[in-house]
């Protein structure tokens, strides 16, 4: 059984903790220096989420479809995605063992890693339940 129960449920959760990482001011130049666009496919349920930080425009998330031409697809499923930003997957290893699968320049992959960093602690707070007992909400 999926953690998600559909792709607004990855959206509510994945999606909208991007969106508050692309508003963060701290976070700002991190994006630029990426200078990239990036899709994230996710499957199980089906859903994507593409940050676009490129051409010196503020940073901004799509759900879903987008009219963004991504540079860079990181496809894997939405559980595996879930594991990782819960810190209890590593990219390396997850990509390694084809959980993941980074198409795109080298260079652009690599300049988006710094961007998960900040995500994994947002993640955590938002799926674990209000009095700390630290496993992610299931619908």
């Amino acid at each position: 059984m999926s953690t998600f129960a559909d792709a607004e449920d990855v959206y509510s959760r994945i999606g909208r903790v991007m969106q508050e990482l692309v508003s963060d001011p701290d976070l700002i130049p991190v994006f630029e220096r990426a200078d990239t666009c990036v899709r994230y496919q996710l499957h199980d349920p089906d859903s994507a989420i593409t940050v676009d930080s490129r051409h010196g425009e503020p940073p901004h998330v799509d759900l879903g479809a987008s009219a963004s031409e991504p540079e860079v697809v990181i496809s894997m499923d939405a559980d595996v995605a879930h594991d990782y930003l819960l810190g209890n997957l590593d990219m390396t290893v997850a990509l390694a063992r084809g959980q993941m699968v980074a198409e795109g320049p080298v260079n652009k992959i690599l300049a988006v890693l710094p961007i998960f960093e900040p995500l994994l602690p947002r993640y955590r707070a938002l799926v674990s339940p209000p009095n700390g007992g630290g496993g992610a909400r299931r619908h």
